[in-house]
């Protein structure tokens, strides 16, 4: 199963630090997902980071950065938005209905489905499925390898993505709560709770 970590919302001061010491510790995948921001600081925050880790940053918003950074590819937060004219490469979708995951799943290079569980960072997102949906969506060859967990995924609940037969999960919350941004520098919880989501996805 692969683990896909995505950014806090908001920028933040030790972000890029933070970041940097995540894929020396093996991210492979990073989601950065900042709505409703300026892409100067997605900018700023690129500039900061490792030039070799940028091939494995996937864009939510002002896709021209990945052209510009070379980054990993694209992801389309709004299911029935199409892929932008002309581009070429990557790209991840995300998807709330799973009426409609299996088309979307032929177009694109994977899928987050959204709302498996409540929100952690975002407390008005709650979940919008049971278990026995999310079983039979599996049995019906819905949720494969393709399909990426996203919505309260916690080192908690990995085991059930894994038994649902998810190909990933989408980590955010549970990972950014072990740092206060306004009052802590050091984020040494942070990266040993990173290096357990590592162990329980293996």
């Amino acid at each position: 199963m692969k683990l896909a970590i995505m950014t806090k919302s908001t920028f933040f001061v030790e972000e890029d630090k933070i970041l940097s010491s995540l894929f020396d510790e093996g991210m492979d995948n990073l989601h950065l997902f900042k709505p409703g921001s300026s892409p100067m600081y997605a900018e700023r925050l690129l500039t900061l980071l490792p030039e070799d880790y940028l091939r494995k940053i996937t864009v939510h918003d002002h896709y021209y950065l990945k052209q510009e950074y070379d980054l990993a590819g694209i992801h389309i937060d709004d299911p029935l938005v199409p892929v932008p004219d002309g581009y070429k490469g990557k790209f991840s979708r995300t998807c709330t209905d799973l009426s409609m995951l299996k088309e979307m799943k032929k177009k694109s290079n994977y899928v987050f489905l959204k709302n498996i569980f409540d929100c952690i960072e975002f407390k008005d997102e709650k979940s919008s499925f049971n278990l026995l949906q999310l079983e039979n969506a599996a049995k019906a060859g819905l949720i494969d390898k393709k399909v990426y967990a996203l919505g309260g995924m916690s080192l908690e609940n990995l085991k059930i993505a894994k038994e649902l037969g998810f190909g990933g999960v989408v980590i955010c919350g549970d990972l950014w709560n072990r740092f206060d941004i306004h009052n802590e520098r050091d984020f040494k919880e942070l990266i040993l709770h990173f290096e357990k989501l590592r162990k329980a996805i293996s």
